[in-house]
C-alpha cells in the first residue's frame, strides 16, 4: 500500500474531538442556555466590561465545564453565562436575581451560594439565621420555577476545608457550614433538584494531596480544586437528567 494511501486510511480511523470528550449533559440541548450563579467561587474574577472575551466566564470550574463542552460540541450552539459575584452571601445574590438570572431566560440554571453567610457572619461575630436562609432560598426557587416553566436547576453545597481563612475558628465554620449544606439538600429535596455534593469530593481529595493543593485558602479552590468540581458538576447532572 502507497504510503500516501496508508496516512489517508488512518487518519479516517481517528476519533473526532467529540468522540474523544465523554457525551454532554442530556439538559445541554441545542441552544441551551446554561447559566452559573453564586459568590467568588464561581466569579472567578470574571471580565464585566465585555473589554475581554475570554474573560467573562473567569477562570474557575464554570470555565472548564464551558470550554469542554462548549469545545467538543459547537454544533449543539450552547451558550453559557457567569453571574457569580465575589462576597455574595444568599441576600445578596436574592438581590440581583431579577436583572441577573430571571432576565437572562436560562434553560439551565446552576447555583453555589452559601460560604459568605458563614464567613461573614463568624468573622463578623453575628449569629448566622439558618431559618432565614432556608426559606430566602426555598423562595427563589420557587419564584424561578414560576417565572422559567421547565428550567433545569442545579444546586452546589458550599464546602470548606481548613485554611488559612477558618483555622483560627475552625469548629464554628465546619458546623455552620454543615448547616447550610443540610438546607441545600433538604431543598433539593422539596424541589426535585439535583444536588452537586462537594464536601465530599474535597474530603476525598484530602486523601491525596493536602488541602492547600487543592482550596489554597480553605474555601477558594485553586486550578486542581477547580477541575475537581467541575467533573463532579457534569457528573450529578448527568445522572439527574439521563436522557
Amino acid at each position: 500500500m502507497k504510503p500516501i494511501l496508508c496516512l489517508l486510511l488512518a487518519a479516517s480511523l481517528l476519533p473526532t474531538c467529540a468522540q474523544l470528550a465523554d457525551k454532554p449533559p442530556a439538559v445541554f440541548r441545542e441552544g441551551a442556555r446554561v447559566l452559573f450563579q453564586g459568590d467568588s467561587i464561581t466569579d472567578g474574577g470574571r471580565d464585566r466590561g465585555g473589554r475581554y472575551l475570554d474573560h467573562t466566564l473567569g477562570h474557575g470550574y464554570a470555565y472548564i465545564i464551558a470550554a469542554k463542552y462548549g469545545g467538543y460540541f459547537p454544533e449543539r450552539k450552547l451558550t453559557f453565562f457567569n453571574r457569580g459575584v465575589s462576597g455574595n452571601n444568599l441576600a445578596a445574590m436574592a438581590a440581583r436575581w431579577q436583572a441577573d438570572t430571571i432576565a437572562l431566560k436560562p434553560d439551565v440554571l446552576s447555583i453555589l451560594i452559601g460560604v459568605n453567610d458563614v464567613w461573614h457572619n463568624i468573622e463578623g461575630n453575628r449569629p448566622i439565621n439558618f431559618p432565614a436562609i432556608e426559606a430566602t432560598y426555598d423562595k427563589l426557587l420557587a419564584d424561578t420555577q414560576a417565572a422559567l416553566p421547565g428550567i433545569r436547576i442545579i444546586l452546589c453545597e458550599p464546602f470548606l476545608l481548613q485554611g488559612q481563612v477558618n483555622r483560627k475558628r475552625w469548629p464554628e465554620w465546619d458546623a455552620a457550614i454543615k448547616q447550610i449544606q443540610q438546607i441545600v439538600g433538604r431543598l433539593g429535596d422539596k424541589h426535585k433538584l439535583p444536588v452537586v455534593r462537594y464536601q465530599k469530593v474535597f474530603d476525598e481529595a484530602c486523601k491525596r494531596a493536602p488541602a492547600d493543593y487543592w482550596l489554597f485558602d480553605g474555601v477558594h479552590p485553586f486550578y486542581a480544586g477547580n477541575q475537581l468540581m467541575a467533573d463532579e458538576w457534569a457528573r450529578a447532572v448527568k445522572l439527574a437528567w439521563p436522557e
